[in-house]
């Protein structure tokens, strides 16, 4: 009697585990399309500004540190993968290896952004200026290296969890949602670094 009560008790708290993951991963999504519709709206506004007018575009080349931004990113999108398949083959030790590394690149990612910035600045284009298309620049940029920070906490706080040797099945699914948003924020940031490339 006691063994079926252990074991009803088992399957409704399967049961809750799984409907919770659902609705993280639920939730998840509609973040993504919320931020999608956001630098949507974004680029629309940037077009129908920059369209009242010859003198409203953006007027500069952009920084080489925005393209070495996408190559590091989008190597850092390959190594959350490598990561999130070993940990699927419980190879914990290589998926250490490539968290850590998508980390890392993760920083490296926000270095380069602020010295993209930085040779903004020395030109003269600041946030606040006459022409709100250099404006921009800093916007798009800006929010997306939001989101990266947030990114980042994510992929620390599943390193944690792997140090921790938490359970396995939680270890796959923390990494999911992480790589899911990881590769989010990789196209993203191609999205809004081929915008602003054609429009310079």
């Amino acid at each position: 009697m006691d063994l079926q009560i252990t074991m009803n008790n088992q399957e409704l708290l399967n049961e809750e585990l799984i409907k919770s993951r659902k609705a993280k991963k639920f939730n998840l999504w509609l973040g993504m399309i919320g931020m999608f519709m956001m630098f949507a709206a974004l680029t629309s506004g940037f077009i129908v500004y920059t369209a009242s007018g010859v003198d409203k575009g953006i007027k500069t080349i952009l920084p080489t540190a925005f393209m070495y931004s996408t190559a590091v990113i989008v190597i850092s999108s390959l190594t959350i993968h490598l990561s999130f398949n070993a940990v699927k083959a419980n190879q914990i030790a290589k998926q250490k290896i490539f968290l850590l590394i998508t980390i890392v690149l993760g920083i490296v990612f926000f270095y380069l952004q602020t010295q993209a910035w930085s040779v903004l600045f020395n030109r003269n284009i600041t946030f606040v200026n006459s022409n709100a298309s250099q404006s921009f620049i800093y916007v798009f940029t800006g929010m997306h290296l939001a989101h990266i920070i947030a990114g980042v906490l994510v992929l620390v706080r599943c390193y944690i969890g792997v140090m921790r040797n938490i359970r396995l099945d939680n270890n796959i699914f923390r990494m999911e949602l992480a790589t899911i948003f990881w590769h989010f924020l990789d196209l993203l940031w191609i999205y809004i670094y081929v915008f602003l490339l054609l429009n310079q």
